[in-house]
């Protein structure tokens, strides 16, 4: 059974830091590109950062330079470092994996993040 379970997502001051996880199972993660979506209220889910089978990694330019996505395959896990959050920032946070080869998409159930005075 495949399953994606985020955690660490909770209320943070603005200027803030938090490091989301995602842990996988059920499939063979190594072989998957592992994405971080969010979605805020009233908006459409936005890619915010994507790490790829061979390790490399992209952004969106909202979070470059305060966002890290890391991978360790030997734990099955992705995580997601943020850091200088900004209440724009705020919004459920989903775990994504991806394998265009052989076509499967995987999803979680989302960790909300609240940055807020």
């Amino acid at each position: 059974q495949v399953q994606l379970v985020e955690s660490g997502g909770g209320l943070v001051q603005p200027g803030g830091s938090l490091r989301l996880s995602c842990a996988a199972s059920g499939f063979m993660f190594r072989w998957f590109d592992m994405n971080w979506y969010r979605q805020a209220s009233g908006k459409e889910r936005e890619l915010v950062a994507a790490v790829v089978e061979a390790g490399g990694t992209n952004y969106a330019d909202s979070v470059k330079g305060r966002f890290t996505i890391s991978r360790d395959n030997s734990k099955n896990t992705v995580y997601l470092q943020m850091s200088s959050l900004k209440p724009e920032d705020t919004a459920v946070y989903t775990c994504n994996a991806h394998s265009q080869q052989i076509r499967a998409d995987y999803w979680g159930k989302g960790t909300l993040v609240t940055v807020s005075a």
